[in-house]
């Protein structure tokens, strides 16, 4: 909201001396959030003056057309001569009264003026745009071309107010009252202490039965309609001077007098207006909800199809206006520069449900000045108020006619009463304010209180943010200053440190950078189409999402259920900027909804929630568990000097997950599966035993081709994902640090025939279980097939590493131990010793 200091004034009797900087700190101090303070015309000096067009030459031989002028400046000049000034711009005739700058001055941006030659003549000044003047767009991009009333030699300085300072505020959504000059000024009237004239408190005619008539078919989505009429307008009549650039001034561009009316009045209460020209409009009209895809073109020229949800303003041809964000173009005030006339209006002041008005804004991805107010909350009150300003205001500026009838068609409402302790904001606080101080704040953002201890206030209708005892004690807080609350550190107690799980949690991270994985923070968002991408069944646990209710996009409104979708994201966005190895990394918490969760009461902040409280929250909510995931493309290792390097494949992402849980101290159980995203021949399951019982903790491998093109990711992308808190949970204990043998190894190694079906994992597993304690390891060192082996069979070749705590091995006993090893692995997986 930008507010012009000078308007401010009318509201508020400020000293004289303060500067929009005062003003701003001010306002900063009683919560509202003032970004800049605009110095409009700083720099600009005189002489600069209102001028008559005497004489226009064509001047010949140029490029483009160029004008050669002379102006009645009056003695403005010194000499009371006409002014010689050539000039390009052409939308002004001999006889107009323009704006001229002579010899001497500057104009914003250090623009000195000076007499120079041109175009084979002298010009002595030059004849102004809004834009030379820093006023901002009026339409025309053209010469300023005033009223034939203003005299000759009067200073345009002051007639134009381009001297001036614009506070530029940033409305939180709470505070969408101050989203206008009434609301502003009230709080500069509160942080002053000074009385505030309301341009609200007018003499508004009470409703009769000879307005225009109006249906309200949907009372919820419109609680409030006031509809005026006012007849005999003057098509030619211009916006005055100061209603433009007040206009300006606040960011908007005049367009006709009508317009600028009931923007100004919307500027000026904070109540949204809308025009409609009677002539065009056919019946009474209605308000309902759209039938779903209809159409309504609006006021920018676009057909929109309308939802079943979308509020809408009719007559009996159909929707001709989309409430509270923007009009229809069949009623639209005309335009007097396309030789079309509007003589009659009908004014709408309307009060619509701040949640429907938002989503529909949000729908057509429409958001207007009038959208931005309702969904912030406008007061139901001002309706009336500002439709009889806009009449007055008609009538002044226009010569038009207010007719006697007045529409007022509302739902029965009554105002909104809170209970509270006359001690609360003390206690929120943690600062004795009094119950004295209390009464007088919330009387001063116009509360009724009554009672004594237990006060019971009144909330005024501009302020729907207030709605319970905690809005009320913000209020008392803010104006008490938010600087004068005392700064009281917790003292935290010594010596604790991080918790075992957190040191564990750091250690997983860390295990990953050190494995050349670099982390990456990803919102914690996803819809239903990357769901789809990654090729989940529907019968899929990842697909049951906790829904959000105000999501930052309506592409990702729900909380994720699996980190891949995030990593994937990263790494396609690096890769599409020329990244092309990558291996990136991601510890934090999914969200798995159990269908069990109930719902829970708001607790209150002047005390500590009881455990039954603290039990309902967690009952709420879904479960979420902590889980790591790294996704990986491109080159592994590096190819030089060293070497040809090699590509990262499913086997790294394996390693991965073995490097976190070697972290956990826990050893995992690898077997191939079918999961989604992961390719079906290329994917592992990863297990952890505990209490005797294997569980399922994670996935890794090479993501499916499919999955790859859907979205648009490296060729052979690998990915790994595994559950943290079930890793915690198989930890045995504190972690053990191994015992270092002094006596040497024996290694023995064994190359065994199996099924080409067989996974090496089984084979693995088998050879541990027979090796029995003097096994220290165990590696696959080597696969092979081919004709010496025999059809549907592969050898696998592993190193076994032998080693007594307490002896050295001698040959027989690490023989008599592969042995068995071998053994158990022929039992269970009819493995064949290979030149047996």
């Amino acid at each position: 909201m930008r507010v012009p200091l000078s308007w401010l004034r009318e509201y508020v009797d400020l000293p004289a001396t303060e500067t929009g900087r005062d003003v701003q700190a001010k306002l900063v101090a009683v919560g509202l959030e003032v970004e800049t303070v605009e110095q409009i015309g700083a720099g600009l000096k005189g002489p600069l003056v209102v001028g008559q067009v005497l004489t226009i030459e064509e001047l010949e031989g140029f490029k483009k057309p160029i004008r050669f002028c002379t102006v009645d400046v009056g003695s403005a000049n010194g000499t009371g001569e006409p002014q010689e000034i050539v000039c390009g711009a052409r939308n002004f005739a001999v006889g107009d009264k323009v704006v001229v700058v002579l010899p001497g001055a500057v104009l914003p941006g250090d623009f000195a003026i000076a007499a120079r030659k041109t175009y084979g003549r002298t010009s002595h000044g030059m004849i102004c745009s809004t834009d030379e003047l820093g006023m901002g767009d009026d339409g025309t991009h053209g010469i300023i071309v005033l009223p034939p009333e203003h005299e000759v030699g009067t200073d345009a300085i002051e007639l134009l107010e381009l001297v001036d300072e614009v506070l530029d505020i940033a409305v939180t959504p709470d505070r969408g009252y101050c989203l206008s000059m009434r609301g502003v000024a009230r709080e500069t009237a509160i942080a002053y202490g000074l009385p505030l004239r309301d341009p609200a408190l007018l003499d508004v005619p009470a409703p009769n039965a000879f307005g225009y008539p109006v249906k309200i078919a949907d009372p919820i989505g419109c609680d409030r309609f006031t509809a005026r009429t006012v007849v005999g307008l003057e098509p030619e009549a211009r916006s005055p001077i100061w209603l433009q650039r007040r206009l300006q001034k606040a960011g908007m561009r005049p367009i006709s007098l009508a317009v600028d009316i009931t923007n100004y009045v919307m500027l000026e209460l904070g109540q949204p207006l809308h025009a409609y020209d009677r002539t065009r409009v056919e019946g009474p009209i209605g308000v309902r909800r759209a039938q779903q895809g209809e159409k309504l073109t609006t006021l920018d020229g676009t057909v929109r199809v309308l939802d079943a949800a979308d509020l809408v303003i009719t007559d009996d041809r159909g929707p001709i206006g989309l409430a509270g964000v923007m009009g229809g173009a069949n009623t639209e005030i005309a335009d007097v520069k396309n030789g079309e006339n509007t003589t009659e209006v009908v004014i709408e002041a309307a009060h619509f449900d701040a949640i429907s008005i938002a989503r529909t804004a949000r729908r057509h991805k429409l958001s207007s000045e009038a959208s931005k107010r309702f969904e912030r909350g406008v007061d139901p009150q001002a309706a009336a108020a500002a439709a009889q300003r806009t009449v007055d205001l008609l009538v002044l500026l226009a010569g038009g006619t207010a007719e006697a009838g007045v529409t007022e068609v509302t739902a029965p409402s009554a105002p909104r009463t809170i209970a509270m302790p006359a001690d609360h904001p003390d206690r929120v606080a943690g600062v004795a304010y009094g119950r004295e101080t209390v009464v007088r704040r919330l009387q001063q953002v116009g509360c009724d209180v009554y009672g004594q201890d237990e006060l019971l206030v009144t909330v005024p209708s501009w302020r729907p943010d207030l709605s319970e005892p905690n809005d009320l004690a913000e209020e008392v807080i803010r104006l008490e200053g938010y600087e004068n609350l005392p700064s009281t550190l917790p003292t935290p107690p010594s010596g604790r440190g991080l918790t075992d799980r957190q040191r564990l949690h750091r250690r997983f991270g860390r295990a990953l950078a050190g494995a050349g994985y670099v982390e990456a923070l990803n919102y914690p968002f996803i819809g239903d189409a990357v769901l789809d991408q990654l090729g989940l069944d529907a019968d899929d646990a990842r697909r049951r999402t906790v829904k959000l209710v105000n999501p930052l996009s309506d592409e990702e409104p729900a909380l994720r259920t699996t980190l891949l979708p995030g990593l994937l994201g990263a790494l396609r966005r690096n890769d599409g900027r020329g990244s092309h190895d990558l291996a990136l990394f991601e510890t934090g918490l999914v969200f798995r909804p159990t269908g069990d969760e109930t719902r829970t009461e708001r607790l209150t902040v002047d005390r500590r929630p009881t455990d039954d409280e603290i039990a309902g929250l967690n009952a709420a909510l879904p479960r979420q568990p902590r889980r790591a995931a790294v996704v990986l493309a491109g080159a592994r290792e590096q190819a030089g000097w060293w070497g040809t390097g090699r590509p990262a494949d499913w086997a790294d992402s394996i390693e991965a997950a073995r490097t976190i849980a070697r972290e956990a101290g826990v050893e995992l159980t690898v077997r191939s599966d079918q999961h989604a995203p992961w390719h079906p021949g290329r994917c592992a399951a990863l297990f952890v035993t505990s209490a005797g019982e294997e569980t399922l903790v994670g996935h890794a491998g090479e993501l499916h081709p499919r999955v790859i093109k859907e979205l648009h990711l490296p060729e052979r992308t690998c990915a790994m994902e595994i559950e943290l808190d079930l890793l915690e949970q198989a930890v045995d204990g504190a972690l053990q640090a191994p015992r270092i043998s002094t006596f040497p190894v024996a290694t023995q190694d064994v190359a065994l025939i199996v099924a080409q079906d067989v996974p090496a994992t089984t084979v693995e597993e088998a050879l541990r279980a027979g090796a029995g304690q003097l096994l220290e390891s165990l590696r696959l060192f080597d696969v092979f097939t081919g004709d010496q082996i025999g059809e549907g069979k592969k050898s696998l070749a592993y190193a076994l590493r032998f080693r007594a705590p307490d002896r050295t091995l001698t040959v027989d006993e690490a023989t008599a131990a592969r042995d068995a090893a071998v053994a158990l692995a022929a039992e269970r997986t009819g493995a064949v010793l290979r030149g047996a």
